[in-house]
């Protein structure tokens, strides 16, 4: 199972998109009796197995509601962004959508989704998530158009073996980090530290910024990339690239470790999938909270939102289900079904991590970097800005550019699509 938060928006979409606000917000479609029959489809975004794992959910809610049924289907990660736009815009396409955690603000707006605190839904989950997560999904003027779905957080997965060997920890800080790096190259590992998820992209650079004290926005959404720390931030991770060789091509977790990578930055789904795809690894990895930076340690937290399209017109039936998503028998069922396909499914209700099927080095991790995490930010525009802030960044990690040159256009980047 392969789940990336889309990166990419084309040009087709960024003009559908300014049409799109020009529109304002929509009303919501006529709607059937709240307690009547509903037939159901709901666009999954990931895999075909996480549309399964979904299914699992939806068949235990229609156990208890057999005048509803659920339809789930995979929506990729590659095109799903566009396709529901598209659905927004066009006002025709599922009932229920998941997507990125920044997706809610950005269809909300357009008026193609539904602001779910009209059914109460944020009542069910509010209060019980990270509160970075919850800043994320919640529009600058209080609408909810998605509550969160799961979480997935960066960690730090290394070869004990390998550590052991040349009489290292995992590292606490960068400057362990770039000492470990020198150490176990010297010892002959040819690739000791690389990075998975969001590869060169600046989902990494991310954890980096917050690590640094940095922020891809000011609290009035200003774009603050470009001060001190951010360039502090760019700089160094940069440098784990031109210096200390991390590859520009990306390697999954389970593939590096097996290839010999010492240690690799990546998403916490991937905890199961490790002895899954790669058996002769088990025993010999564990996993550790990201190195802290100059400020102190933080992490991205990614993940999905879940929410109801504004041309359904059965919000009332659709609703109740996603408030089904946060109970005890829900969270158990995705859990189980998610773990039986190699994944690691990560409530978003804080209070079941310590429940996670995991061991307790993993769950110790998860839980400190979900203690340090920040969720994406939730200002106009930056859905609309990350390919092209991602490609400045590149510049730097390329040595086609200063890291302040880069980060003042990317500010720029983020100001104009601002609106």
């Amino acid at each position: 199972m392969h789940r990336r938060l889309t990166a990419t928006v084309a040009v087709i979409t960024i003009g559908l998109l300014a049409g799109a606000c020009a529109t304002g917000t929509a009303p919501q479609a006529e709607q059937a009796p709240a307690g009547g029959p509903a037939d159901l489809t709901f666009w999954m975004t990931g895999s075909e197995d996480d549309a399964l794992v979904m299914q699992k959910a939806a068949d235990l809610y229609t156990r208890s509601h057999p005048n509803v049924k659920i339809k789930v289907s995979a929506l990729s990660w590659d095109d799903g962004h566009a396709k529901v736009l598209a659905a927004a815009t066009g006002k025709n396409g599922p009932d229920i959508v998941s997507g990125g955690l920044s997706w809610g603000i950005e269809f909300g707006g357009l008026g193609g989704m539904v602001d779910l605190r009209e059914q109460g839904v944020p009542d069910a989950v509010k209060g019980k998530t990270q509160q970075g997560v919850w800043e994320s999904i919640t529009s600058p003027d209080g609408a909810v158009y998605g509550t969160p779905l799961d979480m997935t957080v960066y960690l730090t997965y290394y070869r004990k073996d390998l550590l052991e060997k040349s009489g290292l920890q995992p590292p606490r800080t960068w400057q362990e980090l770039t000492a470990a790096i020198r150490k176990l190259r010297a010892d002959g590992v040819k690739v000791p530290y690389s990075m998975d998820w969001g590869n060169i992209d600046w989902l990494q650079y991310f954890n980096f910024l917050r690590q640094a004290g940095g922020s891809l926005y000011t609290p009035d959404c200003e774009p603050a990339l470009n001060d001190d720390a951010g360039v502090t931030a760019l700089d160094y991770w940069a440098g784990l690239y031109t210096e200390h060789k991390a590859p520009t091509q990306t390697a999954e977790v389970p593939a590096a470790l097996a290839n010999g990578v010492a240690m690799v930055s990546g998403g916490s789904w991937q905890i199961k999938a490790v002895d899954t795809a790669q058996p002769k690894m088990k025993g010999k990895w564990a996993t550790a909270p990201l190195p802290a930076g100059p400020a102190g340690p933080g992490a991205f937290i990614g993940g999905r939102i879940v929410g109801v399209m504004s041309h359904s017109k059965y919000t009332a039936q659709a609703a109740d289900f996603i408030k089904s998503l946060y109970t005890p028998e829900a969270v158990r069922t995705l859990t189980e079904a998610a773990a039986a396909r190699g994944v690691l499914w990560i409530s978003p209700l804080t209070d079941n991590i310590a429940d996670l099927p995991a061991t307790p080095d993993q769950v110790e991790a998860i839980k400190a970097a979900f203690a340090s995490g920040y969720g994406p930010p939730n200002c106009p525009g930056w859905e609309t800005s990350q390919a092209e802030v991602t490609k400045k960044l590149q510049e730097v990690v390329y040595g086609r550019s200063a890291a302040r040159t880069a980060l003042d256009a990317a500010a720029k980047i983020m100001e104009r699509n601002a609106g």
